[in-house]
């Protein structure tokens, strides 16, 4: 299998699974300019990441490579034990990927507020709170449990790639504790290091 990824990007989320499933696999980083190369293009028309291939296979969307990646390895447990516990997993990967990561588009266009343009300025300003808003719900959802399905699933490296996302475009996390034991519980993990390490030389 073969992984492109960007640095910090959302295909951080595949990387850490790969990880976590002791996958044998080899990472192809890509570049702003490389993601419009036509080869790359044949592998995902839209030139963003992740994509995975596995032999002759491609695949695109993290949600698909997630469920896949849980599915090549059933042993591993990221979708749940049963019928109802996989369905609570695929809820909360389904909310991080339909609500929280759209909700950063706006701050990952113009992550600081422009002075010179006060409309652009309210708009970042408003992604931030819409932002905090689902963070503040994925925190109540975490007061009780250490992983935001009840148990380690796929959905949690996705939440840790959004975490890392409001800390770096300054969304206010105050308050947000549960939130934030995750992330720790999240970057004390032994995968999670190791492919922090490969993309972006955190010590392990």
């Amino acid at each position: 299998m073969q992984l492109y990824y960007m640095a910090g990007a959302s295909s951080l989320a595949a990387h850490i699974v790969l990880e976590w499933v002791q996958a044998s696999y080899q990472l192809v980083e890509m570049t702003p300019e490389s993601l419009r190369s036509a080869s790359f293009l044949g592998l995902n028309a839209l030139g963003k990441v992740p994509v995975l291939t596995h032999g002759a296979f491609t695949l695109t969307e993290s949600v698909a490579i997630l469920s896949y990646l849980v599915d090549l390895n059933p042993a591993s447990g990221l979708l749940g034990g049963d019928t109802r516990s996989r369905a609570e997993a695929m809820r909360w990967l389904a909310f991080l990927n339909t609500e929280v990561h759209p909700s950063f588009r706006p701050l990952l266009a113009r992550p600081e507020p422009d002075e010179a343009d006060p409309p652009a300025g309210r708009a970042t300003a408003a992604a931030r709170r819409a932002v905090r808003e689902h963070l503040a719900r994925l925190d109540r959802q975490l007061e009780s449990r250490d992983w935001i399905a009840g148990v380690r699933s796929v959905a949690d490296p996705y939440l840790f790639v959004m975490f890392r996302w409001a800390v770096a475009m300054d969304v206010d996390l105050d308050g947000l504790r549960y939130l934030t034991a995750f992330a720790r519980r999240m970057y004390g993990d032994a995968g999670t290091r190791a492919a922090l390490h490969a993309e972006e030389g955190l010590a392990l």
